[in-house]
């Protein structure tokens, strides 16, 4: 089951809901035919859960909203970026264990 803490990023909310957020977001550009896609959503879902009001956790469809993902050079899925005070300042591709995704977002989250 997703977690209520993951939002579904389109072209309509992008600046509100990533850019101008209080908290980093880390935007998850994936896609429905993508097997490690559809590997990582339960490792977002509890790291959304976890550090719920430290950091947000946006989806973005990349074949729903293929300008986003040409905007910030999305090339292969999964793809995760954080943003922070509305820039991208880091970003892993491909599917990770918690973990590791937790370590790399560490330095980020004050």
């Amino acid at each position: 089951m997703a977690s209520e803490h993951v939002l579904e990023i389109t072209s309509a909310n992008f600046d509100q809901d990533v850019l101008n957020s209080p908290v980093p977001v880390l935007v998850d550009f994936w896609a429905v035919w993508c097997g490690p896609c559809k590997a990582i959503a339960p490792v977002l879902d509890q790291i959304a859960d976890d550090l719920g009001g430290k950091l947000k956790i946006g989806k973005v469809d990349v074949d729903q909203e293929r300008d986003l993902a040409l905007q910030y050079d999305v090339r292969s899925i999964p793809n995760l970026i954080l943003f922070k005070d509305g820039k991208a300042v880091h970003t892993m591709v491909g599917a990770k264990p918690k973990d590791a995704l937790l370590k790399e977002l560490q330095p980020h989250l004050g």
